[in-house]
């Protein structure tokens, strides 16, 4: 009989990404196989300690946190230096893809079409006409680091950039303003260490309530409308996958990840690529999974074996 694994499963932390977390980790802890493994819980707010003094009995670790100390090669730090084995990207990838000026300057490096962009940091000053002139109108301001579209605007008038800077200054020191691009949402996860895999594309349509994929558009059910495979022909749908495997490779991702683009005139441009994917009941990754067949039990199997394996 196959010895069980010991699994730490790390949900909670400190960002502001917290709830989320909390909800993915109820979640996989629920889906993981209990004849194959004794899940440990720790919630690295308040469990850090117990997590170091565990190191010896643990085999591997499930990171299941978004967003700063979770998402950006922090905890992953910690774990290479305990010696445990985790999932997905290490703290190189993680850094730069939780980055979002150094993603798309690593995108702009492999050729990877993203919108245009600049950053200003919280004591620049700034002039509103010329970043019109730079960007253009509408335009979008986020922070540079986190995730789930907080702190982030899309800004349609002159009037409202002030307002937009507030909110993404809120969530970090440097916002990036890139040019808004009308069209389709996609997004495309790749799982795989050395041989990476597509999966299928999944098409978003938020409600017409929410301007874009917001928090409360990703997070709230039935606040979305979730289409996988996404109604794009074969090319389109074999460009877009070419599309996450190649940004996965720009931003040393590894075991698994993410890329959201928009698809405008038949061209894609990446967005964003995430490292940790949510892992809610309404979460895409696992969505993407099932329509190719990995039911989320079947997922997270995968997502430790990967983990286990030379990257």
């Amino acid at each position: 009989m196959t010895k069980k694994l010991t699994v730490a499963l790390l949900s909670g932390g400190v960002s502001s990404e917290r709830d989320v977390s909390l909800k993915s980790g109820d979640q996989v802890f629920e889906a993981l196989d209990k004849s194959k493994y004794t899940v440990c819980r720790y919630d690295p707010k308040t469990d850090l300690l117990r997590l170091v003094a565990d190191a010896p009995t643990l085999d591997v670790a499930l990171i299941v946190l978004h967003g700063p100390f979770g998402e950006d090669g922090t905890v992953q730090g910690l774990l290479d230096l305990l010696g445990i084995p985790y999932q997905g990207s290490g703290v190189l990838g993680s850094a730069v893809a939780m980055n979002k000026l150094a993603s798309k300057q690593l995108y702009e490096k492999a050729g990877i079409p993203t919108p245009a962009y600049m950053t200003l940091h919280r004591q620049d000053r700034w002039n509103t006409r010329t970043i019109i002139e730079r960007i253009g109108l509408p335009l979008v301001v986020k922070p540079v680091k986190g995730g789930s579209s907080i702190g982030m605007s899309i800004v349609k008038t002159p009037e409202a950039i002030t307002s937009a800077f507030s909110n993404a200054f809120q969530h970090d020191d440097t916002v990036l303003i890139e040019a808004f691009i009308q069209g389709t949402e996609l997004t495309v996860g790749v799982i795989g260490n050395q041989e990476l895999e597509p999966l299928p594309v999944i098409e978003i349509i938020p409600d017409s309530q929410y301007e874009f994929f917001d928090y409360h558009a990703k997070y709230l059910p039935g606040a979305s409308r979730e289409i996988c495979p996404a109604r794009i022909d074969d090319t389109l749908t074999q460009k877009a996958q070419t599309r996450a495997l190649m940004a996965h490779r720009a931003l040393f991702c590894n075991g698994y990840s993410r890329t959201d683009m928009i698809l405008k005139d038949r061209d894609i441009y990446v967005l964003e690529t995430n490292t940790i994917p949510g892992m809610t009941q309404t979460s895409l990754l696992p969505l993407a999974a099932k329509t190719a067949g990995i039911s989320f039990p079947q997922l997270l199997d995968r997502l430790i074996e990967l983990s286990l394996m030379p990257s």
